[in-house]
């Protein structure tokens, strides 16, 4: 006696969460006219598309009418350099990427510090110090690893030099 009942409200339970997964998919037509413009390249597959990969386009879409011109740019460079890779090369930034994850979080942020410092350099600087980091030998990088961990411990700044 005690099934049917808990079958029933078992099947009313799907039946509500298939309705409202249905439900959560946007159609097309009721984007809005920016949001349509930003995924117009996902207009003829936008009804046949999961809620949940909708619900990621359009997040996308909000992002992207958020950045500056610059930044827009910058991710329309990084789009190029990534349709430009074999997938073997793909696959090895998908690697990096995971071993960048799995690293603690006060790595991850010294990491990000450091990058950005790098970035702060003017191009030239640092197509010089990438070019000797390229020359160098696996032991000139240990020792300029090495001398840049004392230099962190000490807070001043270290040589250039691999």
């Amino acid at each position: 006696m005690i099934r049917r009942p808990l079958f029933i409200l078992l099947a009313l339970a799907c039946c509500a969460l298939n309705a409202q997964a249905e439900t959560a998919a946007t159609p097309w037509n009721q984007l809005s006219p920016d949001e349509q413009r930003v995924l117009s390249r996902a207009r003829d597959r936008w009804d046949a598309m999961p809620a949940e990969q909708q619900q990621r386009l359009r997040q996308g879409a909000a992002r992207w009418q958020q950045m500056t011109p610059e930044q827009r740019e910058q991710v329309r460079e990084r789009r190029q350099r990534w349709q430009q890779m074999t997938p073997e090369q793909r696959e090895e930034r998908h690697r990096k990427l995971e071993q960048f994850r799995s690293l603690p979080p006060e790595t991850r942020e010294r990491l990000r510090r450091s990058y950005q410092l790098f970035q702060g350099l003017p191009p030239e600087e640092r197509a010089r110090l990438r070019e000797r980091w390229q020359n160098a030998n696996p032991d000139e990088r240990k020792k300029f690893r090495e001398a840049l961990r004392e230099h962190r411990s000490r807070g001043d700044r270290p040589k250039d030099k691999p």
